[in-house]
């Protein structure tokens, strides 16, 4: 069992059962709130189940252990989750959660993209077939035919 806890495919598998609600949970939530607003209370409930999880667990580390580089790129992909969350709840707030979360799904074919063309990784021909399906997918689930 504490093998399973190491996998990284379980913990891809959670983030996207958890992804899932989030989209049902926020469509919800958002009914009658700002969109804006309410990515601020999800933002400070993140923080502070984080703050809670890192405590528990003896995460902290002393800021000064933290490199110059590191400290720039958790403060760009910061800032790339608040634009993120902000969208997505105001496609949330204006649209269905079933066309709103395929679209933005479609991270999964950026990412890989860019991780080819940003930090040479290398995908095979079947990898290329998966992503193009990912995409096919997303935009037939979101199209309103």
């Amino acid at each position: 069992m504490k093998g399973l806890f190491l996998s990284w495919q379980l913990w891809a598998l959670l983030a996207a059962v958890f992804a899932a609600l989030t989209a049902i949970f926020a469509k919800v939530g958002v009914e009658n709130v700002g969109s804006d607003f309410a990515t601020l209370i999800r933002t400070v409930v993140v923080f502070l189940v984080l703050a809670g999880i890192v405590a528990a667990t003896g995460q902290f580390q002393s800021l000064g252990s933290i490199s110059g580089r590191s400290y720039l790129f958790l403060i760009l992909s910061g800032m790339a989750t608040g634009a993120s969350w902000l969208c997505y709840f105001r496609a949330l707030k204006l649209g269905d959660a079933a066309r709103v979360a395929p679209i933005d799904k479609l991270s999964v074919v950026l990412v890989a993209v860019f991780g080819v063309v940003f930090l040479g990784e290398r995908l095979s021909m079947p990898n290329w077939l998966g992503i193009v399906l990912i995409g096919t997918g997303a935009v037939l689930v979101a199209y309103r035919g």
